[in-house]
């Protein structure tokens, strides 16, 4: 078998490549530019970053244009990267990787607050700008043309919040992007809040109080609610100053405690249930919607949090076998509260999960696209359609090959819901290059595929984000950024005939998580 130990190198060329060798036949309307993000640089100097969520953050764009396809990568030229290398060392902390070890360093980095910006995690627009983004409130922005970094977006409002998601949800009909928040203090928080298609203020949508605060990557979004996700993976804020550890060495599993699924209504942030789940670990929601007086959650699940320390560098360089996807559950919660029901939808290990982002955003669907494992224990080494509904799962799978998180782009008169094409960049290490792959989503079979000459991390872990920016509304395919109009049809951009015509833009989702060791004076934060 193929080495996919490669995909955990270093990758420190910068290339533009304006024409990619192209096999098979692409689709004459698949025009617009996939853009990507994920590590990419695991040490500085003589320090080794300790996990694969620390890297250096790298953007990927695959331009396509009249059946041509260009490739551009270049560093996000963050501040953390810029002190890094100009001091040699690793300047600022991470999710694993902690520079400031001692107590004593600990304690003044409380009153010198340095948060990383290393947005490696995820890519989005938020109004005008294109941003990068990862688990601080620090987006960055980047010009999507040439790559380079613009510096970090200050919102327009005076929200204090000591983390936020990398994947936000953007509600159809409205363009609203949600955010889920966490704040360390004498008293934790959780916090939802929106900023409007158009505008950088984050508007308050619900708060909660939490004494130990779970360790969560993503949340849930239906129509009416927003679904958090407590997993017993959890932190006692106090330890975050005093133990010195790295930031998610901090956190302990405590299957005693269980899951708790948090309901809040988005009209006004009433919590209207709280329903119990036995313990299990996950990063990435996939959808939720409402049916018969219940929220629907599906939740690419694990039995336990060990997966995170299995993601470390030593692991996953080491020949220890690594679980790179877990399995796909649905959770039926009651609105009046109570035990959440779970079953599994498919027997296919999965993750990176993407939908039909748009049309079938917060409202019963079939169909979603991952990486997959075709054995226990081994690293993701396919791609996966897995049918909700009937749990039934089809495949592609190249001997030798490491495909990254697909992508679904909708075709311009598509009729169903996987009415497409599927994108991924494949890590081929024999051939010491990575290629960009357009299946057919119907069928899932291969239509085309485009060759870089390098190794890109977007294809090798399938960490990266990815979005798919449309070259204009005369081009159906893909339409424009997120945010964007649609093409017709109703507010949310689904056609009025048919909800599942392309739309003029889609969320990102990614892994994974890169939260850090907090930097903002917690302990004299005055109490909500």
């Amino acid at each position: 078998m193929s080495d996919y130990r490669r995909g955990f190198e270093s990758l420190r060329q910068e290339l533009h490549e304006p024409s990619l060798p192209v096999e098979g036949e692409w689709p004459d309307w698949l025009e617009g530019t996939l853009i990507r993000n994920g590590p990419a640089q695991f040490e500085v100097g003589d320090e080794d970053y300790n996990h694969w969520f620390d890297g250096h953050a790298m953007l990927h764009a695959f331009r396509m244009r009249d059946g041509t396809v260009s490739y551009r990568n270049r560093f996000v030229r963050s501040q953390s990267r810029t002190e890094a290398l100009e001091q040699g060392r690793i300047a600022r902390s991470e999710f694993a990787t902690d520079p400031c070890m001692s107590l004593f360093g600990r304690v003044m980095s409380v009153f010198n607050p340095n948060p990383t910006d290393n947005a490696s995690i995820n890519v989005a627009r938020l109004d005008d700008q294109y941003v990068a983004l990862t688990a601080t409130p620090l987006p960055v922005a980047f010009d999507p043309e040439t790559l380079e970094t613009a510096g970090v977006v200050e919102y327009d409002d005076d929200v204090d919040v000591d983390m936020s998601t990398p994947h936000p949800q953007v509600e159809p009909g409205t363009g609203r992007m949600l955010f889920h928040t966490l704040s360390f203090g004498r008293q934790c928080q959780y916090g939802v809040y929106g900023t409007a298609a158009e505008g950088k203020t984050r508007r308050p949508v619900a708060t909660l109080d939490v004494d130990r605060p779970s360790y969560m990557h993503s949340f849930g979004m239906s129509e009416r609610y927003v679904i958090l996700s407590e997993w017993p993976l959890v932190v006692n804020p106090t330890d975050l100053l005093l133990r010195g550890r790295p930031f998610i060495e901090n956190f302990e599993w405590q299957p005693e405690r269980g899951t708790r699924f948090r309901v809040l209504r988005k009209a006004d942030g009433a919590e209207v249930a709280t329903c119990e789940a036995e313990a299990a670990f996950g990063f990435h929601h996939v959808n939720a919607f409402e049916r018969d007086g219940a929220v629907v959650c599906d939740v690419v699940t694990y039995p336990d949090a060990s997966v995170v320390e299995e993601l470390s560098l030593d692991r996953l360089r080491s020949d220890a076998p690594s679980r790179g996807s877990g399995h796909l559950r649905r959770y039926r919660l009651p609105l009046d509260g109570g035990a959440a029901a779970s079953t599994l939808r498919g027997e296919e290990r999965i993750e990176l999960p993407r939908i039909h982002d748009g049309p079938a955003t917060g409202r019963p669907y079939q169909y979603v696209y991952g990486v997959g494992t075709r054995a226990a224990g081994q690293f993701t080494d396919q791609l996966v359609k897995t049918d909700v509904p009937a749990g039934t799962a089809q495949t592609w799978h190249e001997e030798g090959t490491y495909p990254g998180e697909p992508v679904f782009v909708a075709a311009p008169d598509g009729a169903r819901e996987d009415d497409g094409v599927v994108l991924s960049v494949v890590l081929d290490p024999d051939a010491q290059q990575s290629f960009l792959l357009v299946l057919d989503a119907p069928s899932f079979t291969e239509r085309a595929r485009a060759a870089v000459p390098t190794q890109s991390h977007s294809g090798s872990t399938g960490s990266s984000s990815t979005e798919l920016f449309g070259a204009g509304a005369s081009r159906a395919c893909v339409g424009a950024p997120l945010g964007g109009t649609g093409l017709g049809g109703d507010g949310d951009g689904r056609s009025s005939e048919n909800p599942f015509r392309p739309r003029a833009g889609f969320h990102q989702s990614s892994f994974p998580l890169r939260p850090i060791c907090p930097r903002r004076p917690w302990p004299t934060r005055p109490t909500p």
